[in-house]
Parts: structure tokens; sequence; C-alpha cells
């Protein structure tokens, strides 16, 4: 039987999280046990790890608290330090055990800014560290979906594609105490980082990478100064000036090969911060081919990795040669992860449940077959140079 793998977390805080809201479900969870153990948690002091492990019923015996990033690295009980912090901590979090050599898994973006996670990269290359990045979207079943609709010929060659999306805060024009720094571009957090990220991450894991010759980036600002409210209350606290685009379009071209038309296929993507209009999905995502096209709508969040069960993706295929009528395409999570209740802790479940059939620690089940592999640094190093060659010289 494989050996259990080792998790040490950074950033699972007394106050609910991403890594209470989304890991913890699944590592927790019966087939997360099978897999994975929780024996450390990193946090910004001893004392703020010893809570959270109280906080969440971890077992003081086994649990080990951290507050240096440093002493988690040289632990040598640790297999997997998993960073779940915000995005400007990842670096000095993360840096220390990516040097000792040691597997990680952090969320996305990997880093602030590009420099950073370039030395994160080259680091990991050096010290042949294992990694995972949290793109997980293109882990979710409906890309997979449309990955094995696109292998089978279901619509020929692809022609074109067409991404409409909203979202990033729940507000157009108004966002919450905490979530502030979602409009500081220095952070490194925001609706073109994370948001539109995540989405064109999922696009070119089913598509194939856009040409980095053909990549163009339109992007706006329409609301410099945003209203700052308080959650609890409800009630404005002031605003806060935005250094982040609320409004853009990129464009760019797919590679002639066995999916696409020998005269490649453009890509037209549109994203706008907020709420679309009311009624409209907040993605709607087209892929139009020689013989029919495909249509994926997510009627609540633009963003598969936080969706819900009420307002689940729809997948449509339309084949040209049987008329009008479009039908409904099925997908389903993999029996590993339908038990867990949140599609947010399914989707980063995919990616564990990833890691550890690449560790060899998944003997038999659902396996690869299911599952398009995670992320590594390498692909979010990708991301990040893509972005930064879209944005251009950018400023607000």
């Amino acid at each position: 039987m494989a050996p259990i793998i080792r998790v040490a977390l950074i950033g699972l805080s007394v106050k609910p999280s991403w890594a209470s809201r989304a890991h913890l479900p699944y590592l927790l969870s019966d087939e997360g046990r099978k897999k994975f153990t929780i024996v450390a948690l990193l946090n910004s002091s001893v004392e703020a790890a010893r809570a959270s492990i109280a906080a969440h019923s971890l077992p003081a015996d086994s649990t080990k608290a951290y507050g240096d990033p440093a002493a988690l690295a040289a632990d040598p009980d640790v297999d997997l330090v998993v960073c779940n912090t915000r995005v400007d901590i990842h670096y000095k979090t993360i840096r220390p055990s990516v040097a000792a050599g040691k597997a990680v898994y952090s969320e996305w973006p990997l880093a602030h800014n590009t420099e950073a996670a370039r030395e994160l990269v080259e680091l990991a290359r050096q010290t042949s560290a294992k990694f995972a990045i949290g793109l997980q979207a293109r882990l979710h079943p409906v890309a997979h979906t449309l990955r094995r609709l696109l292998d089978d010929g279901a619509i020929g060659k692809v022609l074109s594609s067409e991404v409409r999306a909203f979202g990033g805060t729940n507000d157009r024009d108004r966002i919450p105490t905490g979530m502030t720094y979602f409009l500081d571009r220095a952070v490194g957090g925001n609706l073109v980082t994370i948001s539109f990220a995540h989405i064109f991450d999922t696009v070119q894991s089913v598509l194939g990478e856009v040409s980095p010759a053909t990549a163009r980036g339109d992007f706006h600002l329409q609301r410099p100064n945003v209203t700052v409210f308080d959650p609890a209350t409800g009630a404005t606290v002031g605003t806060h000036p935005s250094q982040v685009p609320d409004l853009f379009y990129v464009s760019g071209k797919f590679a002639p090969g066995p999916l696409i038309a020998a005269q490649g296929a453009p890509l037209h993507f549109r994203l706008r911060r907020g709420q679309p209009f009311p009624g409209d999905p907040g993605l709607v995502w087209t892929i139009a081919g020689e013989t029919g096209e495909i249509r994926l709508t997510a009627p609540g969040a633009g963003a598969l990795q936080i969706g819900t069960d009420e307002d689940p993706p729809v997948i449509e295929l339309n084949r040209f040669a049987a008329g009008s009528a479009a039908e409904k395409v099925a997908w389903e999570w993999p029996k590993a992860l339908s038990a867990l209740d949140a599609v947010a802790s399914r989707g980063v479940g995919a990616v564990y449940e990833d890691i550890a059939f690449a560790a060899g620690a998944a003997a038999g089940g659902d396996g690869r077959d299911h599952l398009y592999p995670h992320a590594t640094f390498d692909d979010a190093l990708r991301r990040h140079e893509q972005l930064d060659a879209l944005l251009g010289d950018w400023k607000a």
C-alpha cells in the first residue's frame, strides 16, 4: 500500500478562509484520509497555529505548530507543503520549502509578480522540488468533457472560440472591507490575475495555448473609485481607488493542430467585473467547429472552481447535420470527489487526487483517466508571463 502523504498547511486560520472552505473538507474526508494526513500548520506565529489546530479539532499531539517558514522547511516529517495565504505572502512562506526540495502545492497566483514566480520556478528546478499550482478549473469534469468531445470529433476541427464572462467580485461598484487588496495591483491578486486567469487557463487546457505573437489585450478602468462596505452590516465605510482594470477584451489565435483547423482558430474573450445583466449567465463559452458547435454556460459564478450545485454548468452540443436542435451533454464528478458538499472543495480535491496519483499513492480508483494532470509551477510561470505580455504597460 502506498504511504500516506504528510501535509503541512500554510494559512489555515481560526477565521473562515479558502483553506477551511476548500482544502480542509477534502483532507478530512474519508477519501482524503486514505492518501493524506495533516501533520503541521504554519501561521503568522506558533500561537496562531496552535489556536487554529484547536479551532479545527486537529489532533494536538500529532499536528505541529509553526510560525517560521524556515523551521517548517527543515521538518523531515513533512512531505507536502500547501500554501493558502494571500498571494503577496506566497513567496516568503514557500521559498524555504522549495529551497529544501520539498513538494509544494501553492494556490494561484504563484507569486505577487512574475519576477518572484520565476525565481521560485528556477529554484524548484535546481532542488528537484515537485510542485502543483491551484489552477484547478482545468481539472473540472466539465473541462474534461469538452476535451473528450473535441477528441471524439463531435464538431470537427475548431474554427473559432468566444468567451463572455462576469464576476471577480459580487458587485460591480462595491467591495467588502476584507477585499480591498483586489484593487491594489501590487498585491498580485485581482480581476486579471485571478478571475480572468482561471478561466483563460481552462480555455487553453482544452484548446491549446494561444500563440504568443497573436495575443492582444484591451484593458479599461470604468470605476476608478470603488465603494467599500462592511459585510457584517452592509454599511458604507468609504471608497478605495482601483489600480486594476475592470473591463477587458483579449484576443488571440490557436495554431493549427490535431483539434484546430488548418488556418488556425481565433479566440475572443471579454470579462467585466461584477454582475451580468439580470437573467444572463456568469459565463458563456462557445467553441465553433466545422460540423457543429459547443456551448458551455455557467448560470451562477463565471469561475468553474467556485460554482454551486444549484446552478451547475451546462454543456450543449449542436450538430449542424441534425438541424437546429441542440443536445445537452452529461458530465459528473468522479466518485472520489462527488461526496464532498462544496464545488470549491471538489476542485481542490481534484488537485490532491492527482498529486496522490502522480506520487503512486492512489492505487486503482478513478485515476487520471477522469482528470487532466494538475498544473505545475512551469505552467504557473507561463501564465504569469502571458498576463504580463497582455497587460503590457497598462496603468490606471
